[in-house]
């Protein structure tokens, strides 16, 4: 049995407390990572896409990376005096942590309607 998704009102929480931060360039590289992710995630699922092992490569590439800027958000944050929690409660699962990434893609063409 796999982990229960992230949820939404977390996820939501999450995002708040990333879009506070004052850390802008580390924000945007975040964001970046999380739309690249996202959008391997949902390339990954297509029926053509079964046997691409290309995809799975760069999907793994892509979730290091979005795992990476949010440790390297989180910790900046601290250090600069803000409240950087949000990491610890998203915790370590790395299914957990790219459903961020696609709730981060689903809030951003959301706000851009």
């Amino acid at each position: 049995m796999g982990l229960i998704p992230l949820e939404h009102s977390i996820a939501t929480t999450i995002y708040q407390q990333i879009n506070r931060s004052k850390l802008a360039d580390q924000r945007k590289d975040l964001i970046e990572a999380a739309i690249r992710y996202a959008e391997l995630r949902v390339r990954s699922q297509r029926p053509e896409a079964v046997d691409d092992r290309q995809i799975d490569a760069d999907r793994t590439r892509a979730h290091n990376a979005f795992i990476d800027a949010c440790n390297i958000l989180a910790r900046n944050m601290v250090k600069a005096g803000e409240d950087g929690c949000w990491r610890e409660t998203l915790g370590d699962d790395r299914k957990t942590i790219g459903d961020l990434a696609c709730y981060i893609y689903c809030f951003l063409g959301l706000a851009a309607r």
